[in-house]
Order: C-alpha cells, then sequence, then structure tokens
C-alpha cells in the first residue's frame, strides 16, 4: 500500500526541536563529547532519516518505522535525562513550585492528606498509578495496530506531548515533595503488595527530575480526550482510574499541585495540536485522491 508523501509532522518538529535543544545545552555546557550529547545527536540524526526515507518511499512500512520511532526515543530520552539535565541545570527547582503551590492553594496537598492516610486508600491509589503504564503500552499498540490516518493523529498528539513535557523537565528540574519534602511528613504511606512494587517502580524508574509538567497526568488526560473520540468504550473503562490517578499523584507525594495543572494545561494542547492537523490533512488527502 503506497501512501502520498507528507512533510514532517507537528510531533516531529517539537519532539525533534526538544532534541536540538537539549544537544546544544549539552555542547554550550562543555559537554559535547559526552554520552548524553552522543544519544541525543544520535536521536537526532535517526529521526531525520526515517524522515527522508518516508518521504522518498512513502509506504506503510516506511510510515510505521517513522512513528514507531518515537515511542523508542520517548524511553530512552526518560532514561538519559537523569545524567543529561544536571549536566545543563544542576539546581532543582523544588523550592520554587513549593511557593507556586503556596499561592495557589495555600501549601502543600500532600502534606494536607496526611490525616486521611490509610493502607487500603494508598493500596487503591498505588494501583491507579501502576495501571498508567500497561494503558501507555496497550494505547500505543492498539492505535499503531490500526488505521494508518489515526496512528499518525495520535502520534502527532501524543509525541507532541512528550516533547514539550521533557522540555519543561530540562528547565524546571524538580525531585518532588517525596524526596524534597521528606522530613515534613509525619505519616507513613503504608500499604500492602501494590504499594510496594509501586514504590520499586518509580525508585527504579525515576529520573530524578521527572515532576513538572505532571506527564502522568498529561499524558492520561490525553488518552481520555482521544479515546473519547475515537474509542469511547475505552473512555468509559480508563475514566474511574485516571482520577484515581490524578489523586494519586498527590496523595502519594510525587508531584506539586503546579505539576497536576500544568499537566492538564499540556494535554489540552496536545489535543489542539492533534485536532488541528487532522483539520488540516483533510484537503491534502482530497488533492491526493484526486490525482491518484
Amino acid at each position: 500500500m503506497r501512501l502520498e508523501p507528507e512533510r514532517p509532522l507537528p510531533h516531529e518538529i517539537l519532539f525533534g526541536a526538544f532534541l536540538c535543544v537539549m544537544w546544544l545545552r549539552l555542547v554550550l555546557a562543555g559537554a559535547a563529547g559526552g554520552a548524553d550529547a552522543m544519544v541525543f545527536l544520535a536521536l537526532i540524526a535517526v529521526n531525520l532519516c526515517l524522515i527522508l526515507v518516508a518521504q522518498k518511499r512513502p509506504g506503510r512500512w516506511t510510515w510505521m518505522a517513522r512513528l514507531l520511532y518515537y515511542p523508542i526515543a520517548m524511553n530512552v530520552v526518560f532514561q538519559q535525562l537523569r545524567t543529561a539535565i544536571p549536566a545543563v541545570h544542576p539546581a532543582k527547582a523544588d523550592l520554587a513550585l513549593q511557593g507556586l503551590d503556596r499561592h495557589l492553594v495555600g501549601g502543600n496537598l500532600s502534606l494536607a492528606l496526611q490525616p486521611w492516610v490509610n493502607p487500603v486508600a494508598t493500596e487503591v491509589l498505588s494501583f491507579c498509578y501502576l495501571l498508567f503504564f500497561p494503558y501507555l503500552l496497550f494505547s500505543l499498540v492498539m492505535y499503531f495496530a490500526g488505521e494508518m490516518r489515526l496512528a499518525k493523529k495520535f502520534c502527532v498528539g501524543l509525541f507532541s506531548l512528550y516533547g514539550i513535557g521533557f522540555l519543561g523537565y530540562s528547565l524546571v528540574p524538580a525531585a518532588g515533595p517525596y524526596i524534597a519534602m521528606a522530613d515534613q511528613f509525619s505519616v507513613p504511606l503504608a500499604g500492602w503488595k501494590l504499594t510496594e512494587w509501586n514504590d520499586a517502580i518509580v525508585g527504579m524508574g525515576s529520573n530524578g527530575v521527572d515532576v513538572f509538567p505532571s506527564l502522568h497526568c498529561a499524558v492520561s488526560s490525553f488518552f481520555l480526550a482521544f479515546d473519547f473520540v475515537h474509542r469511547r468504550w475505552r473512555f468509559w473503562v480508563y475514566l474511574v482510574p485516571a482520577v484515581g490517578l490524578w489523586i494519586s499523584t498527590i496523595y502519594l507525594r510525587y508531584h506539586y499541585f503546579v505539576d497536576l495543572v500544568a499537566g492538564f494545561a499540556l494535554a489540552a494542547l496536545a489535543i489542539a495540536i492533534a485536532s488541528r492537523y487532522e483539520r488540516g490533512r483533510r484537503p491534502q488527502l482530497e488533492g491526493y485522491v484526486a490525482r491518484s
């Protein structure tokens, strides 16, 4: 099946711009020859090659490779930020985010929730937090396995979100309340097996700067909005766990309130980018079909 050539998609521009900005910041920080700069430069090169190949040979497999690059790059980048961000921005912004929370809601909401902490709530909310990871994987598999038009729209929104979100990590790196405010909590988050698993996964998987914006909130909100339009049944399946996830980011002390605000705003922007892309594609598709 031959598909029409297409200019770089919005997420390719936005995610690619983030890669270029991080590489340039590493160069300016004197780390041009380090592993972080090499990884970002390689990601930029692969990104450009896949775009060029799909331009010259527009087919389902070249387009699939072009789209599948982004889940891989997203995971590589997330881990690489563990060392790349301290190289360009060594200071943490937790105090600034705490100050914004005092301005917005009068203080830290994780501290305010301590009277309601109990093992049952901790276990349930840990489950909601854990559910994000399989839902992310299932969403990628489902939309990539479906119609190419919809896969493109999904990638445009999701990876525009990740590109902007990672830029936020790099500009406002923070550890989160559970680390930066550990001495202020007097009630432990006791639970059972799911709580232990969640703690272990977060401990191993966090890159130490993944707070602002909350991508858990941003991505889950994007999925809900996208599914509401294209897979309504998934919206209803994930709605309650997603709300639990949003609560868990505060209850489990991973995020400040301002992180959630930024995450929801980012999700809205990603949906707007995806919708604008889809509207812009219709005249182009009609012209391509007329010429075929």
